[in-house]
Formats: C-alpha cells, sequence, structure tokens
C-alpha cells in the first residue's frame, strides 16, 4: 500500500512539474512579445524551467525508475492539460479564426 502512495504522489508531481515547465513556456511566450530584452527572457526562462523540472525528477526518481514513470506520465498529462488551457483562453481572446499576423507596410 505505500508503494502505491508514492507511486500517486509521483504522478502528481509530475502534473505539478508539467504545470511549471509549460505553463512558464506559455507565460514566456506572452511576455517575450512585448519585452525588450526576449532573447534574455528566453533564456532565463529555459534554465530556470529546466533546472526546476530536472532537479524534481531526481528528488522523486531517488533512483528508482519504477518512481520516475509515473512522474513522467504526469508531467506529459500536464502538457495537454496546459494545452487545452491556453487554446480555451487564446479562442475567447481572439475567437475569429482569421490568422494573426504583423500588419502590412
Amino acid at each position: 500500500m505505500n508503494e502505491i502512495l508514492i507511486l500517486i504522489l509521483a504522478l502528481l508531481t509530475g502534473l505539478g512539474l508539467g504545470g511549471i515547465f509549460f505553463g512558464g513556456l506559455w507565460w514566456t511566450v506572452q511576455n517575450g512579445v512585448s519585452s525588450t530584452r526576449p532573447g534574455l527572457l528566453f533564456f532565463i526562462s529555459l534554465v530556470l524551467r529546466s533546472s526546476i523540472v530536472l532537479a524534481g525528477f531526481y528528488i522523486i526518481a531517488a533512483g528508482q525508475w519504477k518512481r520516475l514513470l509515473p512522474c513522467l506520465f504526469g508531467f506529459v498529462m500536464a502538457r495537454l492539460i496546459v494545452i487545452q488551457l491556453t487554446r480555451s483562453a487564446e479562442t475567447s481572446i481572439c475567437p475569429t479564426k482569421e490568422p494573426r499576423h504583423a500588419p502590412e507596410p
């Protein structure tokens, strides 16, 4: 029973790590457009998000691949959740299906 609880916690941690990584990516893209130094913003965001996720995987796995699998599964599930949430937010902001592009000069 204790092992099942650990695997469920690993899954939930993977969901959290995925939310941090992909939510942070979405936030970075949204704010990178209006940033004065977008390259620096994207680089710092990548390093920070990757460091958090890799440290989380390392701590959760604790040298056991059985703990890493549900964590990775939760990470991928979080990606799908963030995609769904950001698509619904995008359609509420821009309900038309017209392509968004820069205005022509």
